[in-house]
């Protein structure tokens, strides 16, 4: 099984500017869906809360 991606617009908190990019997506402890990714401008850490799977 592959690992499910996320590909849309994140918020870079360096740029102050939604970058669109395609990130892993991972569970926590607590059952939230994360997609994390880089930002293409600046690199930095970029993290999107996501639904809950069904």
């Amino acid at each position: 099984m592959a690992a499910e991606t996320y590909t849309g617009s994140f918020y870079c908190v360096k740029c102050k500017a939604h970058q669109d990019a395609t990130g892993n997506v991972e569970v926590n402890a607590k059952g939230t869906r994360l997609a994390k990714a880089k930002c293409p401008v600046c690199g930095t850490n970029l993290t999107r809360f996501l639904p809950k799977a069904k």
